[in-house]
């Protein structure tokens, strides 16, 4: 089956019955059917020896120890797209002159294989988890809570009780829906004394304390489990970091989506170099985001911040007049590129206030170097080259160096695993 056939989608079913003995120009039929299934794009094919049968000509034959030169049935059987199945059906037909073709409609449940998945889901938890981790407690103010996020630059902390069990889980997203907080850590560790002491008297006039922002119940994984249920459930649930707890809910670390494809990279470097078949491996195209959120080069501040807002990708592509990518905007750079006067006026345009009026550009806010990948860069080769080069997006272009997609660490997490 091929790779770009994805789980739950229709797929079909191909069966063809001959006998052993079958020849097609010189050669057993199953071999020269195998080498057209093989030519025809499919990734796989299976072929199965029956050990007793009769056809056509009821004629019994069986593996019994003195008739193994009868002639046993066979089954070659193959999954694919309905497209890649009818192409090879008008090559195979005519190759079977006695025996059996079959197709029927099946649904693909879960397909993968060592280029697929190159994620080792049976390593431990316990193994690749940071075991020192900065927590919250549920009584804290949320400005307190801010100000450790800020002095430790983390997004999301594990909120414990008094005997270090995980009631919850509190990040910045957190303290901008539910405390009025208007800026990312990422951001604000941008920010000028003024406005980032402005931020903190907000939230310190606040009665809030973290048990009534925090996201709750959290999204926990025990420490005895593997890598790859830790992966699945990020992936699933669209989280960044899983508190580790033990059989009682008590923490034990945490492991973060970093954490896992760095696995992933290593499992690759100590592999020797394979050659990967043509489409047998899941590549930049087939899982970036199509839906760009493009800004030319010329373009105004207000447009800016209103492309962040409407994209909600915290980041934009700067292309010039041929669609070629020649820089990145996040919305930090916004904030930490504008003038002094003109940043109160993003920081609340990134909420959904009015844009503040400014006439300076995308390629003054930009930073001009964009990691690229061309469309068909496997995936584990753009992991490498994000995780190598401290990247969380990557740009997909085509062979004439042009705007295709974009990917980022979510999108290679779920695709690995």
């Amino acid at each position: 089956m091929s790779p770009e056939l994805s789980i739950e989608e229709q797929a079909q079913r191909l069966c063809i019955y001959i006998g052993e003995s079958d020849r097609w120009r010189g050669k057993p039929l199953y071999a020269a059917i195998l080498e057209t299934l093989k030519t025809s794009g499919m990734a796989g094919a299976t072929v199965v020896r029956g050990v007793a049968g009769f056809g056509a000509h009821s004629r019994i034959h069986t593996a019994a120890i003195l008739r193994l030169s009868e002639d046993l049935p066979l089954r070659i059987e193959v999954i694919d797209s309905p497209q890649k199945i009818a192409r090879a059906l008008e090559t195979i037909s005519p190759m079977v002159r006695e025996g059996l073709i079959t197709l029927e409609d099946v649904q693909v449940m879960r397909y993968t294989h060592r280029y697929l998945n190159p994620l080792p889901a049976d390593k431990p938890i316990a193994a690749i988890m940071t075991r020192k981790v900065i927590t919250l407690s549920p009584g804290m103010n949320v400005a307190q809570a801010w100000e450790r996020m800020l002095e430790h630059l983390i997004k999301a902390m594990p909120v414990v009780d008094e005997n270090e069990c995980v009631l919850g889980m509190l990040t910045d997203e957190d303290l901008i829906n539910r405390a009025g907080l208007v800026a990312h850590v990422s951001v604000a560790a941008h920010l000028d004394g003024t406005t980032l002491n402005d931020q903190l008297a907000l939230l310190r006039t606040s009665s809030l304390r973290v048990e009534d922002v925090m996201t709750k119940p959290a999204i926990t994984i025990q420490v005895s489990e593997f890598l790859g249920v830790a992966a699945a459930r990020m992936a699933k649930n669209d989280i960044k970091r899983l508190p580790v707890v033990d059989e009682t809910g008590k923490l034990q670390g945490v492991v973060s989506r970093v954490d896992i494809l760095r696995q992933v990279m290593a499992v690759e470097t100590r592999q020797p170099k394979l050659q990967i078949p043509s489409g047998a491996a899941l590549t930049v195209q087939q899982v970036m985001y199509p839906e760009l959120p493009v800004v030319q080069r010329h373009f105004d501040l207000a447009t800016i911040v209103a492309a962040l807002v409407e994209s909600g990708m915290r980041r934009l592509i700067v292309v010039d007049a041929e669609n070629r990518p020649i820089g990145l905007i996040s919305d930090s750079d916004v904030v930490n590129r504008v003038q002094p006067e003109d940043r109160r006026g993003v920081l609340d345009a990134l909420r959904g206030g009015p844009p503040p009026a400014s006439q300076v550009t995308a390629e003054v806010l930009m930073s001009p170097v964009v990691l690229t990948a061309e469309r068909d860069t496997p995936l584990v080769e753009a992991a490498r080259q994000m995780l190598s080069q401290h990247r969380k997006w990557l740009v997909v272009i085509d062979r004439d160096g042009k705007t295709l997609g974009l990917v980022d660490r979510q999108i290679l997490l779920k695709a690995l695993t």
